[in-house]
């Protein structure tokens, strides 16, 4: 088969798409060393993953005996780094207009001191969502095991670092690290989200948080639950509007549930069952399910039997 490729035919096929480059399209390479660069992001997060959970994640690169100048060459390294993207990413901001190269390093490097001064906090919310994993999973065997191998903590994670970003007014950047732990874990945080401490994701894959959505303090949440915006037709008219909604403190929302709306309040301590459908405001103190479900089953003769499935008797307001 290679034997019958014309090699002009092919070149001429080149330059057709090389010329197709200079349509002003939005998806053209242009600038193209002047971007946001989505693998060094991520080793920017890898050393990050390194300064927030000291001894769990080590770079076999640095040999150094003493810890303390180990992680020091870390902080050093990682700094440099995540200066140099934001520096490219500034260039994309339209909150701050247009800058200069001058401008734009002045600023990474103001909001990048900015960022790494909230370590310790960001370690210390960190801290919370670890217990509450902990004191929330029967099957956690340790707290070691939980960093190391939970993937909601990992998304929990970047997602804390991301919105730090997030609130600097730093494009791109924190997006590119969410969506890498999204590639992971299966878990969809964006980080402009606000989300309280001791929160804890369990098993976690199929979760989407929007941006906008509020969660208050201790909520625990369950695989394949949205808290999403109820329409989003009018697109980018949207964009500043609340459109998730806000889910106050002490409330657990178990798996499949859809909880959408930007006026729609889940009030403190209630409990959302599987599988249900929430497009307006639920009181506190409450506890919410679907109705009692028919299960059906067919046998091999085409002979039909339901079963009315019951939620139990505790769940009081029923949707």
């Amino acid at each position: 088969m290679i034997g019958i490729i014309k090699e002009e035919e092919v070149e001429e096929l080149v330059q057709k798409i090389i010329n197709d480059y200079d349509d002003e399209k939005n998806i053209d390479a242009v600038r193209l060393y002047e971007k946001p660069d989505k693998q060094e992001v991520r080793e920017v997060l890898q050393n990050l993953f390194q300064i927030i959970y000291p001894g769990f994640f080590r770079d076999r690169l640095y040999k150094i005996y003493n810890p303390k100048h180990n992680f020091a060459v870390i902080v050093e390294d990682c700094f440099y780094h995540l200066n140099k993207q934001v520096i490219r990413a500034l260039d994309f901001c339209r909150l701050r207009g247009v800058m200069t190269l001058e401008d734009r390093e002045r600023e990474s490097y103001r909001v990048c001191k900015e960022f790494f001064a909230k370590i310790p906090e960001i370690r210390k919310i960190l801290e919370t969502d670890l217990e509450a994993s902990f004191q929330g999973d029967p099957a956690a065997g340790c707290m070691e095991e939980i960093i190391l191998a939970y993937p909601g903590l990992m998304a929990v994670t970047v997602y804390r670092i991301a919105h730090e970003l997030y609130l600097l007014k730093i494009p791109v950047i924190p997006r590119l690290m969410t969506e890498y732990a999204h590639s992971r874990t299966g878990i969809d945080i964006h980080p402009g989200a606000t989300i309280g401490d001791h929160f804890f994701i369990d098993h976690g894959t199929g979760i989407v948080i929007g941006e906008t959505a509020i969660i208050g303090k201790n909520v625990k949440i369950y695989q394949g639950v949205t808290i999403g915006a109820l329409s989003t037709r009018d697109g980018q008219k949207l964009a500043g509007v609340k459109r998730h909604p806000t889910i106050e403190d002490n409330v657990t929302i178990y798996a499949g549930a859809s909880i959408l709306g930007g006026d729609t309040v889940i009030g403190e301590n209630t409990v959302i069952g599987g599988n249900t459908f929430i497009t307006r405001s639920i009181d506190a103190n409450t506890r919410v399910s679907m109705k009692n479900l028919e299960m059906e089953y067919r046998t091999a003769g085409n002979q039909r039997k339901t079963e009315e499935i019951s939620q139990g008797e505790e769940w009081y307001y029923m949707i």
